[in-house]
């Protein structure tokens, strides 16, 4: 139990506690390659569009699904 013990504050102290994590954080950090403005333009605009034509392509579906029950049952949708 003891040795237990002592192995957990020998981790725990090679860690360095929350000022190691920040500095980990911080090295990692600087490690990331960032895209450039026009990389973040163009998959901005890939993202937009795709939003955009699956909420396109639901709306037509639930339109069609709708106007489906209409003709089949009978009934109004208010």
């Amino acid at each position: 139990m003891a040795n237990e013990k002592n192995a957990n504050a020998a981790a725990k102290a090679e860690r360095g506690g929350l000022i190691g994590y920040l500095k980990g954080v911080r090295q990692e950090t600087g490690k990331v390659v960032w895209p450039t403005r026009e990389e973040l333009t163009t998959d901005t605009v890939v993202v937009l569009a795709t939003c955009a034509f699956f909420a396109l392509a639901f709306w037509l579906i639930d339109t069609g699904f709708i106007a489906a029950l209409k003709g089949i049952l009978g009934i109004t949708l208010s």
